[in-house]
């Protein structure tokens, strides 16, 4: 037990330790600051930039920064759903695999497009070398990127800064961010194991009878995987994704991916700290964030560490809950990295998410709901301060005190933004299809498990799209023939599009209308939001409008899955 919980300490306190290193250097890209990569890489965007015709010096009201992610990413899903529909005739596709089914091709677009990556397929056996590098390779750099693009261009409406340039966001997050951190991240994995490679599965006799053979899948794997992690997009090569041997093999492979995950976005709150001038205010609300994450960790540690009372009872002592699990990971590093997954919105698994637990279920669908902790890749930044504006708000009208942040009115346009975006779009993603699918589970939702774990696998499936998540609670029959598959793939597409498009659209409004802004003088009335106590209140505001919303599915899956085991049900 012990070890188990030093491993885990020591891979938070790596988190920690890079946060300010990296949230610097994130400020320095995105204030066009001097960096270490300027000679190789400021030549190679100019020649983008040049050949594209982006004026980098031209900046986006709200709504152009909108429309400039919305018809780039339509751009980009029309490129890959064309891959995937005409995958058998492209080449590198050693085992000639032909096309997926429409509505199979139509998810994983929306899917990967969105930053998402839920996968109702198994990626050796649906998709070519070419469909898995050239489309969802291609995505893992420019749906990440339109993240961390977003959530800089509300960093700086928020400091009363222009919101800048779309296409210049995203070409640095890429150029400078992704793709330099993401080789040093391959080049790690393929020396511990990972294949890269472009050769045919090798085709082996099996042990139990040399006449039988078994095909063992390969690919350029290492590139994918790095990428996989470190922009919080999760979409496994393999159908068992970082479980697998050749994604994650040992356990020095498995700190590089929990601490890639999970990387950029913790630092993201710094680099807000940087570009705003108040690394105290940072500091704080990264402090509010990493106890709830630690809280989790505790949470999802204990309920494996403890084991099912049931089998411990037939065993006649304590075990730990290894169903579902790898070996060479353990219960600590399952648990770690179950909810290191579901709180930076990364999605990538290494244990099946369906056997933890339920104070496991419970701590990876409570991330979900949140979407804070750490939160998706630039936007979960965004939504975090969007619940310190409704802090702001909601104190100022408390104690009789100018509501203000950094220096600009909460008026009536941000609060109704900051609620929408908060309070109305994630749930209509998420309860309004779960709702429809359990009224009719004999004809939609195949569910494996009745009664409460049945309610959680559900709801977790759009919780998870909803939150451009990506992973599973798995048990469904997603990837099954019409009509389970079909349904499937079709209503978590809405999930996938409500629960993406509709918060950039309002954050970057929101930002936009803090940009306009005239900043107030402080005064002795105003109300400073770089104290311990208002990261409290900001604390209970995120408990009451954020948890509470989403109680009574914790209520009716994990808790009460949690007493119907206790009392031996």
């Amino acid at each position: 037990m012990l070890q188990g919980w030093i491993q885990i300490a020591l891979t938070v306190a790596l988190v920690v330790l890079i946060t300010p290193l990296l949230g610097g250097y994130m400020a320095r890209v995105f204030l066009a600051q001097k960096t270490w990569l300027d000679p190789v890489v400021a030549p190679i965007e100019q020649l983008i930039f040049k050949l594209s015709g982006v004026q980098q010096q031209e900046d986006m009201t709200g709504w152009q920064y909108a429309r400039a992610v919305l018809y780039s990413n339509l751009a980009m899903a029309v490129m890959i759903f064309a891959i995937f529909m005409l995958q058998g005739i492209l080449p590198l596709n050693p085992t000639q695999l032909g096309a997926p089914t429409w509505d199979t091709a139509l998810h994983t677009t929306i899917s990967f497009v969105t930053n998402t990556n839920q996968q109702h397929y198994s990626g050796e056996t649906t998709l070519s070398y070419f469909s898995q590098v050239a489309a969802l390779g291609f995505m893992f750099f420019t749906s990440a990127a339109t993240g961390l693009a977003v959530g800089i261009a509300f960093i700086r409406g928020l400091t009363g800064r222009p919101l800048g340039n779309f296409y210049v966001d995203l070409t640095r997050a890429i150029t400078r961010i992704l793709l330099p951190i993401g080789l040093v991240g391959a080049i790690a994995l393929l020396a511990l194991g990972v294949p890269e490679t472009l050769s045919a599965p090798v085709v082996v006799p099996t042990l139990e009878d040399p006449a039988v053979s078994q095909a063992i899948a390969l690919g350029p794997v290492a590139h994918f995987e790095s990428l996989k992690q470190l922009g919080e997009n999760g979409g496994g090569f393999f159908a068992i994704n970082s479980a697998h041997p050749f994604e994650n093999p040992n356990p020095a492979a498995n700190l590089i991916q929990i601490v890639g995950m999970v990387a950029i976005p913790a630092s993201f709150i710094y680099t807000y700290g940087v570009i705003a001038n108040n690394r105290k205010q940072a500091w704080l609300v990264y402090g509010l964030v990493f106890a709830i994450y630690v809280t989790f960790i505790i949470i999802a540690g204990i309920g494996e560490y403890q084991g099912n009372p049931a089998v411990n009872a037939l065993l006649g002592s304590q075990q730990p809950n290894l169903e579902g699990k790898e070996v060479r990971f353990g219960w600590a590093q399952s648990a770690l990295f179950a909810v290191t997954t579901t709180g930076t919105m990364c999605g990538a698994v290494n244990s099946l998410h369906d056997s933890f637990m339920p104070p496991g279920g419970f701590a990876t669908l409570s991330n979900l709901f949140l979407q804070i902790i750490w939160g998706g890749q630039g936007t979960g930044t965004a939504y975090l301060f969007t619940y310190l504006i409704l802090a702001v708000f909601a104190t100022g009208l408390m104690v009789g005190r100018t509501p203000e942040f950094l220096g600009r009115k909460i008026e009536k346009r941000e609060v109704v933004l900051s609620s929408f975006l908060l309070l109305l779009v994630h749930p209509i993603a998420v309860l309004i299809p779960g709702a429809i699918t359990l009224a009719f589970p004999d004809q939609l939702s195949g569910i494996s498990n009745p009664g409460f774990h049945g309610l959680s696998q559900v709801i977790y499936e759009y919780a998870s799209a909803a939150a451009n998540n990506g992973s599973g609670f798995e048990g469904l029959a997603d990837s099954q023939p019409a009509p389970t598959g079909l349904w499937w793939n079709l209503s978590a597409s809405f999930s996938l599009l409500v629960g993406r498009y509709v918060p950039i659209i309002a954050l970057l409004l929101l930002a936009d209308s803090m940009s306009r802004k005239q900043p107030v003088p402080g005064t002795v009335a105003t109300l400073r939001t770089d104290t311990l106590l208002f990261t409290g209140v900001t604390a209970g505001v995120i408990v009451v409008m954020g948890a509470l919303t989403f109680f009574p599915i914790l209520a009716l899956g994990p808790i009460a899955e949690a007493f119907q085991l206790a009392r031996g049900g």
